[in-house]
């Protein structure tokens, strides 16, 4: 499918050992991507050549900066197919670009008599800042379950839709179970009831294709560190009609377009959600983290990883008392686990003894651990610079991990 060595050699972390012996086999894709050369040297780039705020300075390097600014929000309506750059709003992340949403959408269309709907699946991004508009704006929060297998109840969630439901609330790929929601069913049946839809890309974006045009989604919000741009930058998309409308979200600079003592005119879109200045050199590596996965083409990285996952996924059943939780059909980019009784930070503890990282705890989705009365869960997620000899380490060194443990 493509070259997976030439591929890694351009993410230098990769080749460090951990604790100066064991090479390092990096399994937490899903909490954050590492980085190619591209990116990182474009933020070397940025600070050595062209360091310099932007939109509103006429000087040579505010030139510079704001053109490598502005084709970065280029490269992002093109990735995901929107209509107009007007629609890409940058942000910190995802989770910032859903409480925008949140606080912007429920301020200017939601009152008590509303509903909002979310699912128990949810990572706290999408479950907090609801709850904060819930209390502040009177509207009632509803959850949909999902079953056994990590599958949501997609008949429950269209149950649920009344005429009071405003905005239905859900997570692209799930960030614990691997579950691939059917958003676009989810999508066209919340238009046919005249329903606003928020998708939280934040593992969509790097593990499927994303047009949006295609979804019709509302919103669509991803963070660059999930796919190969650097930390401190996300994307906000909405429809051009829904932003022009919706209130604002933070005051300050860039966000204008008058301020007297007496009241402030706000900007056009993008920039009325763009307040004070921007991480700049993040933006802009979003741009070449893009670039890269277009390079390399997303059709064989999905390919790839999904042979991944089936691999490992077959490799762990043949262990002892090894549970998978999520087990939907459609599913993608991680795997969670726990090894009989053993707490799952002793097993993360002891593979990383051995230059193993793997990601342990709740992930920021407790509701979906409170649905099978665990704590945690031990969790592999997966990139396309991972190799079929690195899941033979992992298993090598789960199976002693569990020698150690039961």
């Amino acid at each position: 499918m493509f070259d997976v060595d030439k591929i890694r050699e351009d993410f230098p972390i990769l080749k460090q050992k951990v604790r100066g012996k064991q090479n390092l086999v990096y399994f937490d894709n899903a909490a954050t991507t590492q980085k190619p050369l591209s990116v990182i040297n474009s933020i070397v780039d940025y600070y050595t050549e062209i360091n310099s705020n932007v939109h509103r300075g006429v000087h040579y390097l505010s030139g510079l900066a704001t053109d490598e600014f502005e084709k970065s929000r280029q490269k992002v309506k093109e990735f995901i197919n929107a209509q107009s750059t007007q629609e890409i709003i940058f942000t910190r992340g995802t989770t910032e670009s859903i409480n925008l949403v949140a606080n912007a959408f429920s301020k200017t269309f939601l009152s008590k008599n509303d509903q909002v709907i979310i699912t128990e699946m949810e990572h706290h991004s999408n479950i907090v800042p609801w709850q904060i508009a819930r209390d502040e704006f009177g509207f009632t929060l509803k959850y949909v379950s999902f079953d056994e297998k990590g599958v949501l109840n997609q008949e429950e969630l269209f149950s649920m839709i009344n005429e009071n439901t405003k905005l239905v609330a859900l997570t692209h790929i799930s960030n614990t179970l691997g579950t691939i929601n059917p958003i676009k069913e989810i999508i066209d049946f919340c238009h046919k009831k005249n329903v606003k839809v928020l998708i939280d890309g934040a593992q969509g974006i790097a593990h499927t294709q994303v047009d949006v045009q295609k979804l019709d989604c509302d919103f669509y919000c991803f963070s660059g560190h999930k796919i190969y741009a650097p930390m401190g930058v996300g994307v906000m998309y909405g429809k051009k009609e829904l932003l022009e409308n919706m209130a604002v979200y933070q005051g300050g600079g860039e966000m204008i377009k008058e301020v007297t003592m007496e009241k402030t005119t706000f900007n056009e879109l993008p920039y009325k959600y763009e307040a004070g200045t921007p991480s700049v050199a993040d933006v802009i590596g979003l741009k070449y983290a893009l670039d890269y996965v277009d390079k390399i083409g997303m059709k064989d990285i999905i390919s790839y990883e999904d042979y991944l996952m089936e691999y490992t996924t077959e490799q762990l059943q043949k262990i002892k008392d090894i549970r998978i939780i999520g087990q939907s059909k459609e599913k993608s980019s991680c795997i969670s686990f726990l090894l009989g009784n053993i707490h799952h930070l002793d097993v993360g503890t002891l593979l990383d003894m051995q230059g193993i990282a793997i990601r342990t705890g709740h992930h920021c989705a407790e509701p979906v651990m409170q649905h099978f009365h665990i704590e945690g869960t031990d969790r592999v997620s997966f990139s396309f610079y991972n190799t079929k000899q690195e899941v033979d380490i992992f298993i090598k060194g789960l199976l002693k991990a569990q020698s150690m443990l039961m």
